[in-house]
């Protein structure tokens, strides 16, 4: 499998006319905190939709991921079961083909991905908000080396991954209550 981020053919129009979403970050931003505060904010409005990332490694209570084994993703993949997938941090992860539908269907889709996906999403999309999440480097560390996970592998390789990424269009600073800072994201996920 490539380390690089695909998506998969949509055809030849962007998919539209509702919007993606992409919530991304370095590790030990609190991406998930964050999404787990909008997900319950969010939960009355029928048409932004929360989906279950596919990853290649052990779900965490944290996280709203569907865990599969690197066969089975394989198996997932050779099927088409993913609308994008990508690798990082030795694991693979994929966001399922049933996105693009609620994309058609005019709905915001909020997702948890990967920095190395948001070139190739602005063009397979016609409406994507990037929401980058970020901490200083001493928060990160501290909030990487607390959640401890042993199949993230070394402290520093998670810290020091360099992306080369478009702008976000928002840009929130997660230092302090994540409760002072999922309104911002929850501004963003409605369009404001």
């Amino acid at each position: 499998m490539s380390k690089a981020a695909v998506i998969s053919d949509h055809g030849p129009a962007a998919i539209g006319p509702g919007r993606l979403i992409l919530v991304v970050g370095p590790s030990g931003a609190g991406k998930d905190t964050l999404l787990g505060l909008a997900k319950t904010a969010c939960a009355d409005e029928k048409d932004i939709v929360f989906p279950r990332r596919v990853v290649t490694r052990e779900r965490s209570s944290s996280e709203h991921n569907a865990e599969l084994s690197m066969d089975d993703f394989c198996e997932a993949l050779a099927r088409g079961d993913f609308a994008m997938h990508w690798e990082a941090h030795g694991h693979s992860y994929g966001l399922p083909r049933a996105i693009d539908d609620d994309i058609r269907a005019g709905r915001s889709v909020v997702v948890n991905a990967s920095r190395t996906v948001i070139k190739a999403t602005r063009g397979a999309y016609a409406n994507v908000t990037v929401v980058e999440i970020t901490a200083p480097p001493e928060v990160l560390a501290e909030r990487v080396r607390m959640r401890s996970r042993v199949s993230d592998g070394p402290l520093e390789d998670r810290l020091n991954r360099m992306v080369d990424t478009a702008m976000p269009d928002v840009t929130i600073l997660n230092v302090g209550r994540p409760e002072d800072h999922a309104w911002r994201l929850v501004r963003a996920i409605k369009g404001g």
